[in-house]
């Protein structure tokens, strides 16, 4: 349903353009809206569940002084309620028209979220050096949803790293670089609306594209997430000079 981020053909510099422009191609080419766009992605294994929409700079949501606002479920059971079934989507998208949805991880997919900055950096060297990527999403809180195959449940559960990569919902402010959004974990799904003026999540390259093993995506994300805070780190530096007496 998106347009490619871009190609195999003048790469070099039509990306550049947009990763620098901070452009999108737009998610409704053709006739494809919001319940188009959310088919797609069931149809590519993305299991769905409505969430919280925005209401101004607010939350949809009862809750006084929402965390997430309209970036939340709003099922405390989403992760059994999350489907394929085009019918089930259907429904929800045509009876709930301004909700957001999620897309539950570790079940047929994980979710490599990285700074946008960084995001837009890695995958200009990612597809430059030919490696396959996969559906990417941008949001305009300023991350990169980088959506890949899930790591799944090893035979051994010794196999399974627990490592601060891990992210869930509610320890996304401690994970300020990457967060690696696996079992127990969702992420909004475009087409979705944040809080503020045209604040959105909106594909990059579409659920068209095939899911790739996280692991050929990792470096390249951890080493511009590593580069890119490293700049922010020396920007603050100069801005806080130290005086020595």
């Amino acid at each position: 349903m998106s347009a490619e981020y871009g190609g195999r053909t003048g790469l070099q510099g039509k990306l550049t353009q947009w990763l620098r422009a901070g452009r999108r191609p737009k998610e409704t080419a053709g006739d494809g809206g919001r319940e188009d766009l959310l088919l797609a992605a069931a149809g590519a294994g993305l299991p769905l569940a409505p969430a919280a929409h925005p209401a101004g700079y607010r939350c949809s949501c009862d809750r006084v002084g929402c965390p997430t606002p309209a970036r939340h479920p709003v099922s405390f059971a989403w992760q059994t309620q999350s489907t394929t079934d085009r019918a089930q989507i259907e429904r929800w998208a045509r009876h709930q028209p301004q909700a957001n949805f999620i897309t539950a991880t570790g079940m047929v997919h994980d979710v490599l979220d990285v700074p946008l900055d960084a995001g837009r950096s890695a995958l200009e060297r990612l597809l430059a050096a030919g490696v396959e990527v996969g559906p990417v999403a941008e949001s305009d809180d300023g991350r990169m949803l980088f959506f890949t195959l899930t790591r799944g449940t090893p035979e051994e559960e010794d196999e399974w790293w627990p490592c601060e990569l891990d992210c869930h919902p509610e320890t996304m402010d401690e994970h300020p670089g990457l967060r690696w959004h696996c079992r127990g974990s969702y992420v909004l799904v475009p087409p979705a609306r944040l809080p503020g003026e045209d604040r959105t999540v909106h594909w990059v390259r579409g659920p068209e594209h095939p899911l790739p093993d996280p692991l050929t995506l990792l470096e390249t994300l951890t080493e511009a997430c590593a580069r890119y805070a490293g700049e922010d780190a020396d920007q603050a530096g100069a801005a806080w000079p130290v005086r020595r007496h």
